[in-house]
C-alpha cells in the first residue's frame, strides 16, 4: 500500500474545505468543487427553458418516456394535459414580443404554483406547455387542469398600462397499462383534444368521455348500479 505523505497546513489555509480522502490540505478541493457545480449548472440548462424556467421540449421527450414506462410496468396511469394559450400572436402584435415573453414568464408562475411537486411541467414551444400528472387519472387530469385554466383566467398580468388577461385552452389524454400506444402518438392524442377546445371557443379544457378512459376490465358506475338493480 502506498503511503501518501502528510504535508504541513499553512495557518492561512485552515478554512478551506476538508478534503474527500482525508489529507490535512487539498489544492485541488475547491477547482473540483467548483468543476462539479459548473456540471450541475450546465446540467440544469440543457434541460430548461431560459424564458419561463420550465423544464424544455428536450426534457419533455425523455421524461415522457420514462414515464410511459414506469406505467407499463406499475399499472399507475399517467395523464398529459397540453396548454396553448389564446390569441397569443395578437398579444404580440398589440403589446410587443418583451410584453408576449412576460405573458410566458407569468403563466409558467401560474402553472408552477398550481402543479404537485410530482407533476412535470414543460415549455413545449412557443406559447405551448405540456404537463405530464404521474399516479393520475383522466378524471382527476381533468379537473387539474380546469383549476389551472380558472387560475390563468383569474390572475393577470399587470402591466403599468393595466391588467393583462390571458386565458389557455387545454387537451388532456391518459396513458393506462395496456396502452400499446408510441409516445408520439400519445402527444398526438392529447393534442387533438388541444385542438378541440381551441375549435369549440377556447378557454375549456377537452377530452375523451370518461368511460372511455377507464382502464380495462373496470366496471363504470351506470354498469354498477344497473348490477344492483332489483
Amino acid at each position: 500500500m502506498r503511503l501518501i505523505p502528510k504535508i504541513n497546513m499553512p495557518s492561512q489555509d485552515k478554512e478551506k474545505p476538508d478534503c474527500p480522502v482525508g489529507e490535512a490540505w487539498c489544492p485541488r478541493l475547491g477547482e473540483l468543487t467548483a468543476t462539479l457545480a459548473r456540471a450541475d449548472e450546465l446540467s440544469q440548462q440543457v434541460h430548461t427553458d431560459g424564458l419561463t424556467g420550465l423544464f424544455n421540449y428536450r426534457h419533455f421527450q425523455l421524461m415522457l418516456e420514462r414515464e410511459l414506462e414506469r406505467t407499463r410496468r406499475t399499472g399507475q396511469p399517467l395523464s398529459l394535459v397540453m396548454v396553448d394559450l389564446d390569441h397569443f400572436k395578437r398579444i404580440n402584435d398589440r403589446w410587443g414580443h418583451e410584453t408576449g415573453n412576460r405573458v410566458l414568464q407569468h403563466c409558467a408562475g401560474v402553472m408552477a404554483k398550481a402543479l404537485r411537486k410530482i407533476d412535470i411541467a414543460c415549455r413545449y414551444g412557443g406559447e405551448e406547455f405540456a404537463l405530464m400528472l404521474p399516479g393520475t387519472p383522466l378524471p382527476r387530469a381533468v379537473n387539474a387542469a380546469n383549476r389551472l385554466r380558472l387560475a390563468i383566467a383569474e390572475t393577470p398580468l399587470q402591466q403599468p398600462e393595466g391588467p393583462l388577461f390571458v386565458t389557455a385552452s387545454m387537451g388532456a389524454e391518459v396513458f393506462q397499462k395496456g396502452d400499446e400506444t408510441a409516445p408520439a402518438e400519445f402527444v398526438e392524442r392529447a393534442d387533438a383534444q388541444l385542438y378541440q377546445a381551441k375549435a369549440q371557443g377556447r378557454n375549456r379544457v377537452c377530452h375523451q368521455p370518461f368511460d372511455l378512459s377507464r382502464p380495462r376490465g373496470q366496471v363504470g358506475r351506470d354498469e354498477k348500479e344497473a348490477l344492483f338493480k332489483p
